[in-house]
């Protein structure tokens, strides 16, 4: 009989989810969920405050440039994500965006070395499958350029290591035949 368990805490914080009923005196019925007005609110402020800068107040055909893009961004952001319900999508975007521009730091021996800058993958890698359209385009050797050097194999670093890993679990028989039964015999007459 195969057990099964069930995590409640997607449904507890939804259930428990702070909302904001009323704004500077304008009532929003039923409520807004706090945690996504703060972040449109944040967005908002750093998308519109740079415009503002840069152009100055909004006139009637730019409004909806000044508006649009960080309201959609909040109300598809902040939805919860389909590969991983825990999350809302903008967290899944911004590790997205993080990994092509940044990478990451492979983990070796559970952080007991930290990589060294060849073991890392290289930009060309991640982004594999994302550029076809920009490499045929009059942009291409910029983008070529940018995306560095095709390599199979990093510099330093030797082929892949394929893992068939099986675990296995040793009951107390086969523990008496490693030991052989010799020493188990002494061991047990010892400790008497």
């Amino acid at each position: 009989m195969a057990r099964t368990g069930t995590t409640y805490t997607r449904h507890f914080l939804t259930a428990t989810e702070t909302r904001q009923h009323e704004l500077l005196g304008l009532d929003l019925g039923e409520g807004t969920p706090r945690r996504a007005l703060v972040l449109g609110m944040i967005l908002f402020a750093l998308w519109v405050g740079p415009l503002l800068l840069l152009f100055g107040l909004p006139n009637e055909i730019t409004f909806t440039l000044y508006l649009l893009p960080p309201l959609i961004t909040t109300v598809y952001g902040t939805q919860r994500s389909t590969r991983l319900d825990r999350r809302w999508n903008i967290a899944n975007w911004a590790i997205g965006a993080r990994y092509l521009v940044l990478g990451h730091r492979p983990i070796i021996c559970a952080g007991r070395r930290a990589a060294t800058r060849v073991e890392w993958l290289p930009r060309r890698d991640r982004w594999a499958g994302r550029t076809e359209l920009l490499l045929d385009s009059p942009l291409g050797p910029l983008v070529e350029r940018w995306l560095g050097e095709s390599e199979d194999v990093p510099a330093g670093a030797g082929s892949p290591v394929r893992l068939d890993a099986r675990p296995r679990l040793y009951g107390p028989d086969a523990v008496v035949k490693a030991y052989g039964r010799k020493a188990l015999a002494q061991n047990q007459g010892g400790t008497r």
